[in-house]
């Protein structure tokens, strides 16, 4: 019988402990997985929003909220006005309710603007000008609002009627109710208050003179904040308290993992006193000893990741169905999520192991003619 077999021996030795220990591991690294996935696709495709529309630097005022404070529409001609600027777009993003959609996006965009332009016709027609009663729909909130060409739209007060169904090329596009901004002040009585303007800076600017825009726009425009495109979401102060909120929970599974293969461990080596006292007397070595209940453990740990990552993909998938959050989310599952979530678990094992191997070298061989 060779090291590796005597270590899978003593993970099936109780079989079902074992099996429920791995639950708790699983649960952990899926929570991880399932959270920072999301987490980290979102920011991707709010990233990926940004370079469909052409935008380079985004100007708002994001705060604590998940929406941008709004401030004044001039603020937008300010800016505009400088020099390296080739366009400003103003927007009146919200995340708000509509129909029987619980939490959708709202983007009101100024007409004519640049922010029109990545918007493919899929049916339908745009609206005909700043003022119809009209708004277009990203194909994701037309499933999700199951709404086709020609059906109205109620946006606060008024009842809208759908003119077009669009792909905006990104996950935040097409999730998004999309209509004037001259409209959608009118309707929400917010006449001359935006809460973003999308920047197109001049062509063949380097990553320093971008930044250095930014500082002239914060400049002109103190009421909010200049940030390059690919930057903007994951520096506002929301976004961050939501990523460390998915940290925090998902560290708060994982250390009832840590607890649940130390106390595995640990009813391992009381069982086996015998068995490891038999082997320090046929030779093995104290260290040897501790090597085998480390990769026992490091072995539960690695197979519960491996299921801890089926859980919290399969998990994610089944979120996207529902109908409350269908469209919402677009998580980033790629292989660099998957071997951190793995080797997460791994050292989860080692570390749960540390006190049970430490234990089991203090047996001595003599204790062997015990029990």
């Amino acid at each position: 019988m060779n090291f590796f077999s005597i270590v899978v021996r003593g993970l099936l030795r109780r079989p079902v402990r074992t099996g429920l220990t791995l639950v708790g591991i699983s649960v952990g690294i899926g929570a991880v997985v399932a959270l920072v996935g999301i987490s980290r696709g979102f920011e991707a495709s709010w990233a990926t929003g940004m370079k469909v529309r052409g935008t380079d630097i985004v100007v708002s005022n994001m705060g604590n909220a998940l929406a941008p404070k709004p401030f004044s529409s001039e603020v937008r001609d300010r800016i505009a006005k400088l020099p390296q600027v080739a366009e400003a777009c103003s927007i009146y993003a919200d995340l708000t309710s509509v129909e029987d959609a619980s939490m959708m996006v709202v983007s009101a965009r100024e007409w004519g603007g640049f922010s029109w332009q990545n918007l493919k016709l899929i049916s339908g027609r745009m609206p005909h000008d700043g003022m119809e009663l009209a708004a277009v729909l990203g194909q994701t909130a037309a499933e999700t609002l199951k709404k086709k060409v020609g059906d109205t739209l109620q946006i606060e007060t008024k009842e809208l009627i759908v003119t077009g169904i669009v792909d905006g090329g990104a996950m935040v596009e097409n999730g998004s109710v999309i209509l004037s901004l001259a409209l959608f002040q009118n309707i929400t009585g917010n006449e001359g208050r935006i809460n973003v303007i999308d920047v197109r800076a001049a062509p063949g600017l380097s990553e320093e003179q971008m930044k250095d825009l930014c500082d002239k726009i914060n400049a002109a425009a103190p009421e909010a904040r200049a940030m390059v495109a690919g930057e903007h979401l994951g520096n506002s102060q929301a976004f961050r308290f939501i990523s460390a909120m998915s940290w925090g929970t998902s560290l708060l599974a994982v250390i009832v993992g840590v607890l649940g293969v130390m106390n595995t461990m640990l009813m391992t080596v009381f069982e086996r006193k015998q068995e490891i006292c038999i082997l320090l007397a046929i030779g093995w070595k104290p260290g040897r000893v501790i090597r085998m209940i480390l990769w026992e453990s490091a072995l539960l740990g690695f197979l519960g990741g491996i299921v801890g990552v089926i859980i919290g993909t399969i998990g994610v998938k089944v979120l996207e169905t529902l109908p409350a959050i269908h469209g919402m989310l677009e998580p980033d599952f790629n292989a660099g999520l998957m071997a951190v979530a793995v080797g997460l678990a791994v050292v989860v094992g080692v570390i749960s192991g540390l006190y049970p191997a430490w234990r089991s070298s203090r047996l001595t061989p003599s204790l062997a003619m015990q029990g």
